[in-house]
Parts: C-alpha cells; structure tokens; sequence
C-alpha cells in the first residue's frame, strides 16, 4: 500500500520552494505562544471577574475555546516536530499541550504518524475518529468530546498499565513504552489531582481548567471533525480524502493554518507558519477551499441529518466523496471509528 502524501496525489512543487517552506525556527512558534497566552490571560480575567455569577458559564466558554483549541493545534503541530527549531522547546510544549489536550504525547505522534501515512484507510489509519458514513448519532458523540474523552482515558488506562492494544504495538517503537507509560503516569496523577482539589478549598483548578475544557471541547472538535467527514476512504490521493476550508483571521490562528488541511497532508514537513505560502503555491494543483468554518460545519450537520432520517444526502457546497450523496435509504457503514 502507497503512503499517501504528495506523490501519491500528483502534486508537485518546485525543489527549492519547498525547502524554503521547510525551514525551521523558533521565532514564529515563540510568537504564537506569546500570543496565546495573551488571549488566554484576556479571557481568564472574563472568568475571574464574573466568578459566583451566571456570566461565569459564557465567560468559562469562552475561555474554554482559547483553552482548547490552540492546545489541540499546537499538540499537533509539535507531535510533527514543525513547530520550533530547537528540539527541547518543541518536546516541552508537546508535553504540555497534549497534558491540555488529553493525550499522552508519544501515543499522539505515533498515531498521528500513522494518519499521515495511511489517511483516512480503514485498519491502517490510527486516527479515524469516528464510523463512516456519519450519522446524528456519530455526529453527537463526536461534537460533545464524550466519544474523543472515552477513548482517551482508555487509551491512558493501556498505557499506564502497560497493557498496551494491538494499534499502540503497531505504531508505537518499543523502545518509546517506558517513557510513554511514565508520561501516562504523571498526567493521570495532574488530572487526579485538579479533581480532587476542591475537597481541599482550592477551586481554582475547577474553574480554569476542568469546566473549559469541557466547555470548549466541542468547538475544538468542530474544527477537526470536517477534516476528512463525507470524504473517501482508501484512496491514495489526500485530494479526495481530505478538506481545507477558508475561514477567519481568528480562527486561522486558534487552528494554527490548519485551515490548509490538504496542504499540510500532501506535505506534513511545512510548518504552520508557512502553510499559507504551501496553499498559495499548489492552489492550481488542489481542490478549492470549502466554504468556511462555520458553513462548512452547517452542511455537514444537515448531511447528516438527513441522512439518520433516510433522505438524499448531497450536500449543496461542501465536496464529498461519491458513495457519501445517497438518495436515502438504509445507511451501511464503511468504516468503524479507530479512537
């Protein structure tokens, strides 16, 4: 089976373009944590200042967003090793990020290096998060995070347990087991920590981490959900597997470019902070963006719906892959979710 990346889809881009594009540094990734860390100090202070009021629960949502999905982004982009020149910082943050996020670090490259590899193949893709075609069901397992947190703890349990399944042998070096179950120990042992807090006064942890991250769970997954939803499986070409979308100023950057999702699968090596330069080169050579975030979001939910009452399910703008646009009928499911 052909690794899907650039090759397998036909795009090409010109030798020293690329290697431009390639080029790590630490200056943007510092930049973006900065700025990170002044929205989530802005929007703290909303939950600090509206604490013991009813405008705490917006205030918490609020934050939860700049919470989790920069954590979402940043987690990914430093499991690639893109984000920053300098080694130590990007394992530091990934370390960090994926302790927001909830995944343990070394299970989040390795099979998220297996997505790369064999994106959105059913068995051979690691990071296929929910079945296929996509019902209202599915839909609202995945949109609340109840599916993606499931498959986190249980994953957590395998590791820090050292009964690890036969995905995680598969993708996982051997020689990484001892440090991912020492990292598995330690956040399971932060996470007990933040939820027993309040039995000893301290709230602060409740407030500022547990309830956001909830809260802002679902956000976070309606940016990763239309990144492959009601595109084809095992197809070779990451043109037909998966989706970019336009979008926002501000969601471009709680995503970190991310929006480029084709391009940054055709050539995963691109940090984020050079995706935009990657679109504008292969854009003869790709799909069209799909019609933003929120729109794009929209259609899938209407595709879906339809589609759990057995009606037509061709969506009026966004691409899906032919076998998706049914007349209605009975729905038999293709592939099984993988986390």
């Amino acid at each position: 089976m052909k690794r899907t990346n650039a090759a397998s889809s036909g795009v090409k881009i010109d030798g020293r373009a690329l290697k431009g594009m390639i080029a790590r540094s630490d200056r943007p990734g510092l930049i973006y944590l900065a700025q990170w860390a002044g929205s989530l100090v802005l929007t703290g202070a909303l939950v600090w200042a509206t604490l013991g009021t009813v405008w705490m629960w917006p205030a918490m949502f609020v934050y939860g967003i700049f919470l989790c999905v920069p954590a979402y982004s940043a987690s990914h982009e430093t499991a690639h090793g893109t984000a920053f020149k300098t080694r130590r910082l990007n394992e530091a943050v990934l370390w960090v990020t994926s302790l927001i996020y909830m995944e343990e670090p070394l299970h989040r490259r390795y099979t998220h290096t297996s997505h790369h590899s064999f994106t959105w193949h059913v068995e051979k893709d690691a990071q296929m998060p929910f079945d296929t075609p996509m019902d209202f069901k599915g839909w609202l397992a995945e949109i609340t995070g109840f599916g993606l947190a499931r498959f986190h703890l249980v994953a957590f349990w395998h590791i820090a347990t050292r009964r690890y399944t036969a995905t995680m042998r598969d993708v996982i070096p051997e020689s990484e087991y001892d440090r991912m179950t020492l990292n598995a120990r330690i956040m399971m042992t932060i996470y007990a920590a933040i939820l027993v807090a309040p039995f000893f006064g301290i709230w602060w942890p409740i407030w500022f981490i547990a309830v956001p991250r909830v809260l802002g769970a679902p956000v976070m997954l309606l940016f990763t959900l239309i990144q492959h939803v009601e595109l084809q499986e095992n197809s070779p070409s990451i043109l037909e597997s998966t989706r970019s979308f336009q979008t926002t100023w501000l969601a471009r950057f709680l995503y970190m470019n991310m929006n480029n999702h084709v391009e940054h699968h055709l050539y995963p090596q691109v940090p984020f902070y050079a995706l935009p330069d990657l679109a504008e080169a292969v854009k003869d050579q790709v799909p069209e963006p799909d019609p933003g975030f929120f729109k794009t979001n929209w259609e899938v939910l209407c595709v879906v719906m339809r589609r759990s009452f057995g009606l037509q399910t061709k969506a009026a703008t966004i691409r899906q892959a032919p076998h998706m646009i049914t007349d209605g009928g009975p729905v038999e499911r293709v592939a099984q979710r993988t986390m």
